[in-house]
């Protein structure tokens, strides 16, 4: 059935700025070694891209209707084993619904500022992916990103009619000059909830420009920032993925 899938993927791709090819690597790679969820295909202004769907395990009424929309960071993939997939396995266990989708690629060498283009692409699949959980009965979505995929998510948030309800952002940096994405100045349109996290340890792009994205947010009292001391970008730390964990799951219920 997964092989079908991916045929069909396959065969349906037109030409986007995104790398198709490089995606469909990727779903080569994952699709069969998902071992908690299911891959689901969604559509994106005619391009089909890979999700990976899977349910709250808790037994409550409200676990059915809280859904998270997983992001991942520059070049990666929706089942990452750092942040990406312990986020969308671990909240599962929280009573969320989680699905974490493929974003627009460049190839392997390209930087962090070459992905400037392809963020029009980026409202589609969000879009798509939070109809996807309304279409399962999940009536609170937020949105959990990471690194670069946190600033596409701020840049849908500031310019897009949307329902999420929350946004976490994890290791996000706000070092382009281009205001469309620099997470600083889509923070000034965003007036949600927004937990701004990062490691004591990030990279320097996120750890310079802290200041710029409270500076950004301080419309926003729903904003607040969190720093997991000694932790690094990808907290591969066991101890440090814990704690972000945590960290996500507390704000969370408060919101």
């Amino acid at each position: 059935m997964k092989s079908l899938l991916i045929l069909l993927l396959v065969i349906s791709w037109p030409l986007y700025a995104t790398d198709t090819e490089r995606e469909q690597r990727w779903v080569e790679q994952t699709v069969d070694t998902i071992f908690d969820g299911e891959p689901v295909f969604l559509a994106a202004d005619g391009h089909q891209f890979l999700g990976i769907y899977t349910p709250a395990q808790a037994a409550s009424d409200s676990a059915s209707n809280k859904g998270i929309i997983v992001l991942h960071g520059t070049g990666l993939h929706p089942d990452w084993e750092q942040v990406v997939q312990p986020i969308r396995v671990k909240m599962t266990e929280r009573g969320w619904n989680t699905l974490s989708i493929q974003l627009p690629l460049l190839e392997a060498s390209a930087k962090y500022e070459d992905y400037v283009p392809l963020y029009v692409e980026v409202p589609a699949r969000i879009q798509a992916a939070t109809k996807y959980l309304a279409d399962r009965g999940v009536e609170t979505i937020v949105i959990v990103a990471h690194s670069q995929g946190a600033t596409m998510a701020s840049y849908y948030l500031a310019r897009s009619e949307h329902n999420i309800q929350a946004l976490v952002a994890i290791g996000m940096s706000a070092q382009h000059s281009q205001p469309d994405i620099n997470s600083a100045a889509s923070l000034k349109l965003i007036d949600i909830p927004v937990l701004d996290i990062y490691g004591g340890r990030d990279f320097p792009s996120v750890l310079q420009t802290a200041e710029k994205r409270r500076l950004g947010a301080a419309h926003n009292e729903r904003y607040q920032q969190i720093v997991i001391p000694d932790a690094y970008h990808f907290f591969d730390n066991t101890d440090h993925e814990k704690q972000l964990i945590e960290v996500v799951d507390e704000w969370l219920q408060q919101k």
